[in-house]
């Protein structure tokens, strides 16, 4: 059986049982593996299943729990939804996006991250100065979170002129 037909095979049992979590486990091998096309239709897929679970936990009047493994790779699919949005200039769209994910989680930090992001993007603040002004990259690549989660002083800033309005 060839690499790309059994990786195939990998991600049609993933997407069988819904699982997000396996599917990102399999990320880097179908990122080798699979022309742009089929890795487009597989990124795809996890987000059609977390906007199925979004859906799922949204009736259910539940949050997610980040130490759930479904539920964190549920939590990370939507986020980079967000963050496509946010990086497209459709700020108000991420904006929403974002304000969704900060009341679905049980974790505090990932909710007050995904406020500022929130306020950020429907302030119009360019993806480009929310990454050089607010976000402080090198401190949340050190605590290995998969969204950003430290912020610089400007950000307190952000979050005061909001609070004002």
């Amino acid at each position: 059986m060839s690499k790309t037909k059994a990786l195939k095979d990998k991600i049609l049992k993933a997407q069988q049982e819904a699982s997000i979590a396996s599917l990102y486990v399999l990320e880097q091998e179908a990122y080798d593996t699979l022309d742009e096309e089929t890795l487009h239709a597989f990124y795809a897929n996890i987000l059609d299943l977390a906007l199925e679970k979004l859906t799922e936990t949204l009736e259910a009047h539940r949050v997610m729990d980040m130490n759930e493994v479904e539920d964190f790779a549920t939590l990370r699919a939507l986020y980079e939804y967000a963050i496509e949005h946010y990086s497209a200039e459709q700020c108000h769209d991420a904006s929403a996006l974002f304000e969704v994910l900060s009341g679905l989680s049980n974790d505090t930090k990932f909710s007050k991250a995904m406020q500022l992001h929130s306020i950020a993007s429907a302030e119009n603040l360019p993806f480009d100065n929310f990454l050089e002004k607010i976000a402080d990259l090198d401190a949340t690549q050190k605590i290995g979170t998969f969204y950003i989660s430290k912020f610089t002083k400007k950000a307190q800033k952000l979050l005061d002129n909001a609070q004002e309005k």
